[in-house]
Order: C-alpha cells, then sequence, then structure tokens
C-alpha cells in the first residue's frame, strides 16, 4: 500500500511528493527543495521514518519542480527519471534559472533512464503506471496508483484549472485534449495531486473544471 507524504517548496509553491509503501523503499517526485532547510524538511522526515530512497522521477522538467534534482541525486545515489521529450526542458533550466532569482541552481548530470507510456515503475512492492500528458511541458507523463486510486498529475489538472501553456513547448490544445484522453480515463475517485495547490478528484474536475466543459 502507497503512501503519499508532500512538501510544497520554494517561491513558487511547488508540491515535491514522496511515495513509500510497507517495503520502506521510496520514490521521490518532482524535488522542488532549494534553500538548505527545505532539503532538511526532505531528509529529516525520510530519515525519521527509515526510508529508502530508489529513485527520482519527474512529471516535467521546468524550473520549480527539478530545483532539487541535483540535491536528491548526490545525497541519495540514484538517477533520474524522465521522457526524452523533456529533456530539452531540463537543460535548458540552466540558461534562465538566474533570471527568476535562482542564483545557485546548480543542474544535475543528464538521464539515462526515459520513461515510456504505459511503462511501470516498480519500487518496494508497488507499481506506477506511466501516462504521457504532454501540452504544458512536451515530455510530461504522470505517474498512476490503480490499486490506490491516485494520479501524482504535475501541471496538467488542477482544482478547478488547469496548467498554464504559455511557456515554452506548452499548447492549450494539446493540454486540453491530453487530459480528457488520459486522465478522464480514469474513475472518478481517483485522487489527483497537483505540482501546486490541493489534492482534487477526477469526477470533480470532470463536472466543475471551467477549462474542461
Amino acid at each position: 500500500m502507497i503512501t503519499v507524504k508532500k512538501f510544497t517548496f520554494n517561491p513558487f509553491q511547488e508540491n515535491t511528493y514522496l511515495l513509500f509503501d510497507e517495503t520502506k523503499e521510496c520514490v521521490i517526485i518532482d524535488p522542488g527543495c532549494y534553500e538548505p532547510h527545505e532539503q532538511e524538511e526532505l531528509v529529516g522526515f525520510i530519515e525519521a521514518n527509515e526510508l529508502k530512497v530508489v529513485k527520482l522521477l519527474s512529471t516535467h522538467s521546468h524550473i520549480d519542480h527539478v530545483l532539487g534534482n541535483k540535491f536528491v541525486m548526490e545525497k541519495y545515489g540514484v538517477d533520474l527519471y524522465i521522457h526524452s521529450k523533456d529533456l530539452e526542458t531540463l537543460t535548458a533550466v540552466e540558461t534562465y534559472a538566474a533570471t527568476y532569482g535562482f542564483m545557485n541552481y546548480q543542474p544535475c548530470k543528464s538521464p539515462h533512464n526515459f520513461l515510456k507510456e504505459g511503462e511501470k515503475v516498480s519500487f518496494g512492492s508497488s507499481q506506477l503506471e506511466i501516462k504521457f500528458v504532454p501540452g504544458h511541458a512536451p515530455g510530461h507523463i504522470v505517474f498512476v496508483a490503480k490499486d490506490e486510486k491516485f494520479v501524482i498529475n504535475g501541471d496538467c489538472l488542477f482544482h478547478g484549472s488547469i496548467g498554464r501553456t504559455d511557456l515554452p513547448g506548452g499548447d492549450h490544445q494539446t493540454l486540453l485534449d491530453s487530459i480528457k484522453r488520459e486522465l478522464f480515463a480514469l474513475p472518478d475517485d481517483f485522487v489527483v495531486y497537483c505540482g501546486h495547490g490541493p489534492e482534487t478528484t477526477i469526477g470533480h474536475e470532470k463536472q466543475h473544471n471551467p477549462f474542461l466543459k
């Protein structure tokens, strides 16, 4: 059974997720921890719960979701897993990080693990299914836990909103189509863990999201 722990980091108020099960193995998704006290909060939880970090996963590679990549990779000796179409997005962060005030941003080493739609990511006794949901970012993916009925959906779908599409590689219609095809195919009672803000459900967004009527 997967337990979800959410942290909110950096000035963008980005949600970082740590998933673990009864084996104590865990994965970190989209680490936004930039300041030392944010890194300490993440490490403190891992140590207090005696967890073993086995993978670093990325829904997409906009700056607010990758600020902690290098820290996590070096601290725990793990590799980064992303979609190949998001490699350019990741590489570009170094060129504009200072513009957003992240003067000490350090890029992580280039990933060698590329995730594809329909594959599964395993840790402990658990699995996450990968769905490709572009539109907010070219290589945006989400992680679905079917047994536990939730999805870590990054910046695709929010409570009453959707991800912005005015950034490089974004496309409004592509995002709408992706959400309807991939996320809205999930049962209504699935919890949606978002990259910013509170959780929602698939059913709630089908009924009430003004962008998807």
